[in-house]
């Protein structure tokens, strides 16, 4: 009687360990993450506006379509990265990510930063400059120290009203982002 129960539970175990193996390896593998869908976009050290999602289409990188996205990817290996504009007074956000889709940093409006902007990114080896005073950085930037060096930067936009999304989208295509070697 004790000899089958010990069975079960050894295979309860080997089946619990081989599961969880299998799903912590699976996005390893996966051949379409988020890093190789967004390569697609061409977004190396400049904000571009991502096309708004329609009711129906296909949505592979899983967005609102009430909101507006602006999307930058920099690689901090060929310097500190930038973002800078004046967004509309109204709700935005900005998440960075690293190449597993992982968000490392993300901020609001809501944080005190107000309509402005301005995040300066940087690496390890860049925040012991910057604290050594041999960066030179704005006063008042927001600095984020991240442990990867390739990012994915994303900026979200909420419109009040759909009417008002074209002019958040010019608002977003003004903002600058990338690395100034």
């Amino acid at each position: 009687m004790i000899r089958p129960l010990l069975w079960l539970l050894a295979g309860a175990v080997l089946g619990g360990i081989i599961h969880i193996v299998v799903i912590l390896t699976l996005p390893a593998l996966a051949e379409q993450s988020l890093w190789t869908r967004v390569a697609e976009v061409e977004a190396d050290n400049r904000m571009v506006i991502l096309p708004p999602v329609q009711a129906g289409e296909p949505n592979p990188l899983g967005l609102d379509p009430e909101l507006v996205y602006g999307l930058c990817r920099v690689d901090l290996a060929q310097g500190p990265a930038y973002v800078s504009g004046i967004l509309p007074d109204a709700f935005w956000s900005v998440a960075l990510f690293n190449q597993s889709g992982i968000v490392t940093y993300s901020t609001t409006n809501r944080d005190g930063i107000g309509q402005t902007l301005e995040l300066g990114i940087f690496n390890a080896a860049q925040t012991r400059l910057l604290a050594q005073q041999q960066l030179d950085v704005a006063e008042g930037l927001l600095v984020v120290e991240s442990a990867s060096d390739k990012l994915l930067i994303l900026v979200r936009l909420a419109p009040p009203h759909q009417v008002m999304r074209a002019r958040f989208e010019t608002a977003l295509t003004a903002v600058t982002c990338g690395t100034r070697g």
